[in-house]
């Protein structure tokens, strides 16, 4: 069968030899006859071993649809999109809570009527709590929804032509805004408020703001009852991410867009309730203002690319530095108090440690990022101390362990890692299910390492480009074991929801870098805590705390160094003590208190409780579907608290009608811009594999069987 697809047959050798009999030629001796077939015969065996999986890989990911980019016109010609973008942030801190109002205007600079789809980023930790629609003169407050409700209030809004703008949550950090009837030269401006919880450690507290996001890799086989055409991004829905089409906007450079479109203007107010000393930022210049305790900050320039996170810190004067706070807010009746507590753990005791690294070195970390990963994992190589044992994973399409098992930290061993961690690489998909089960699996080791002596630590350095964040949180949670797992974000825009989740299903903690200039500072900071004693065990009781009391998070995870206890509770009156315990690592006990009746007035604490629980809610997905009872409540709590959820949308409609019936409505999908330090756009993205290879192995192995067929013809010569 074989013989016949390569064009020759067992009469095709036969007529092959009748019409060279003529020919003469010096033989072969039967011994190197021999010889010569055997050869020939485990290289054919060893070429279809490696044409196996790479056609397994090829028919995986090459499917037809799969990761292209159809952002084109009918006569297949790529467009640029008819929609111009401008977005303002507006950011006001109160001690651990920042307020942003975040408008997006879209122009339209088309002559057709036009709809607009715009994904995008916001703070991984955003509670969206209200809209607002302007267009023209007129201001429409959105309403929250149920997500199918809002959907069919579109839908009709949409088709009897009146103005309407829907803001859906695709991830915890990954929203869409839709807009329907954007009549031609005109501009609807969609404002959208929602808070976040500033990130305190180590003596400086930290903001994030994102303005694009990295392109996600979408495992899995395209679904077969997918859309027959391409209905919301690049990518088209697969069996591990279902939505794929919602979260794959088209990326593109700047270039690409308006020469005004794509720029943000943003003005933080920090009031952080106590003296700062200095702010700072490792992703733009900025500019800082003192007014007593308050400063205002904004980038240098007038208007910043929407290209990269903005990152903003700042700390208290010397001397400042809190170690406990309170604060109270009473809403519709109710009271909420938020607490912070921040151990001081002693750094002086150390254990021997087993740590594996493992680095990311998929085709999205092309460019600036591999080079941060790179950089980010030799540094992790320095801290390696005598007694530890290490390893180093890499993984694209592919997962590859530079040893066999974890490695005494010697000096050739380091030596030899260092020159494997400086040849790698980007290339290829982030099939990150693979490398975290080989990283978090530890049976394979030696008695030691399963010894109380030696804590087993996880690097995990990574952009975080992945679409089933989901499934891989209950991976962790299931595989985690004695493991702690520690994440590194990269890139100017990494995923960062994927970063804080994975670290908090890991029992390990986060650090993310911005650019090459601030690789030093965050990793010694991360690898000082991964060296220094954890606070385990910890407990929290409330004055008057009953069972029923809902406190949230409701199991404190372990603390390390410079890292606070954080906890939100409603219901509870300001009064009395806080009393906060837990274990150190020599099995002492370590404890204290905090008075309520001191609590400052804080604000949007309701909202910030109401977020917390619908993340516990959610919890119960990573194993599956979130079950219609918790479903229920998630709805009933964004209801409630008017926030949006995975179950809940905002929507904001006119009454009246304004586009006529005999114009047609196109749509139009806004793209976002390639994060900064990022390589290609998204004609054709992720490719973990072509067809390439394969075709090179076919052709190897049609060599072989022709040297094979040479010989046999030798043979009956003979």
């Amino acid at each position: 069968m074989l013989l016949t697809n390569l064009g020759l047959s067992s009469t095709g050798i036969v007529n092959a030899r009748h019409r060279n009999t003529g020919l003469t030629g010096r033989r072969v001796s039967p011994r190197a006859r021999r010889w010569l077939e055997g050869i020939s015969l485990w290289l054919a065996v060893l070429l279809f071993l490696f044409v196996h999986p790479v056609y397994a890989e090829a028919s995986e990911t090459g499917h037809e649809g799969a990761g292209e980019f159809h952002f084109v016109d009918d006569a297949g010609q790529r467009l640029g999109s008819a929609t111009l973008l401008n977005t303002d942030y507006k950011v006001t801190v109160s001690g651990l809570i920042a307020d942003t109002r975040l408008r997006q205007s879209f122009r339209n600079t088309s002559q057709q009527w036009r709809e607009g789809v715009f994904v995008f980023p916001l703070p991984e930790n955003a509670s969206v709590y209200g809209m607002t629609m302007t267009a023209g003169e007129r201001v429409i407050v959105g309403e929250i929804h149920e997500k199918q409700e809002a959907k069919r209030q579109y839908t009709q809004a949409k088709e009897e032509g009146r103005k309407v703008a829907r803001v859906d949550q695709q991830r915890p950090n990954l929203f869409t805004t839709r807009m329907a009837n954007i009549p031609p030269g005109e501009t609807i401006t969609v404002e959208l408020n929602y808070q976040q919880a500033v990130r305190y450690q180590s003596g400086e507290f930290e903001l994030r703001l994102p303005t694009t996001l990295t392109p996600r890799y979408m495992p899995g086989q395209a679904l077969d009852n997918g859309p027959a055409q391409w209905s919301g991004g690049w990518a088209t829905p697969t069996t591990q991410v279902p939505d794929a089409d919602q979260i794959s906007p088209f990326t593109v450079l700047p270039e690409d867009v308006g020469p005004d479109s794509h720029r943000a203007t943003i003005a933080l107010e920090i009031n952080a309730g106590l003296p700062v000393s200095r702010v700072s930022s490792p992703s733009h210049r900025i500019s800082s203002t003192w007014n007593g305790n308050t400063v205002e900050v904004a980038p240098e320039s007038d208007a910043v690319l929407m290209d990269r996170d903005l990152v903003v810190r700042w700390a208290p004067a010397r001397g400042m530095e809190p170690a406990a706070a309170v604060f109270h807010e009473q809403w519709q009746g109710e009271d909420y108090l938020l607490a912070l507590v921040v151990p001081g753990l002693n750094r002086d005791q150390q254990l021997a440690r087993e740590l594996v690294f493992v680095i990311d070195t998929s085709g999205s970390m092309a460019g600036e990022s591999i080079r941060q990963a790179r950089q980010a994992l030799l540094r992790g190589l320095d801290t390696l101390g005598p007694d530890d044992r290490f390893n180093v994973i890499q993984f694209n399409s592919q997962t590859h362990a530079l040893f066999m098992e974890s490695v005494p930290a010697s000096a050739n061993n380091i030596a030899r890692a260092r020159r494997y961690v400086k040849g790698l690489n980007a290339d290829g998909g982030t099939e990150m299910a693979p490398a975290l089960d080989a990283a978090l699996d530890d049976k394979h080791g030696d008695g030691e390492n399963t010894s109380a002596a030696r804590v087993r630590q996880v690097v995990f350095i990574t952009d975080g480009a992945v679409g089933n964040e989901a499934a891989l949180f209950g991976r962790i949670s299931n595989k985690l074991g004695s493991s702690r797992l520690f994440t590194v974000g990269i890139g100017s825009a990494p995923n960062m929801h994927f970063m804080r989740e994975a670290a908090r299903y890991g029992r390990g903690t986060y650090t993310a870098i911005s650019d090459l200039s601030d690789v030093a500072r965050p990793l010694d900071e991360l690898f000082g805590k991964m060296q220094s004693p954890v606070l385990t065990d910890i407990a929290v009781s409330w004055p008057g705390q009953t069972a029923t009391t809902e406190a949230f998070p409701g199991r404190i995870g372990d603390l390390f160094r410079g890292e606070p206890m954080v906890q939100v509770v409603r219901g509870l009156p300001g009064k009395g003590e806080l009393e906060v315990s837990g274990l150190l690592p020599d099995g002492s006990q370590w404890q204290q208190s905090l008075r309520l009746d001191q609590a400052a007035n804080g604000k949007g604490l309701h909202r910030h409780w109401a977020k917390q629980k619908i993340n516990s809610l959610m919890d119960s997905g990573l194993t599956g579907q979130v079950d219609e009872d918790a479903q229920a409540e998630v709805t009933r709590l964004g209801l409630k608290y008017q926030l949006m959820t995975k179950y809940t949308s905002f929507l904001a409609q006119d009454k009246t009608p304004s586009r006529p019936a005999e114009e047609t409505l196109a749509a139009d999908s806004v793209p976002t811009l390639l994060p900064a330090g990022s390589q290609g756009t998204m004609l054709r993205y992720p490719q973990t594999a072509t067809l390439s290879p394969l075709l090179i192995a076919i052709g190897l192995v049609g060599l072989m069987f022709s040297a094979a067929i040479t010989l046999l013809q030798r043979r009956v010569f003979a």
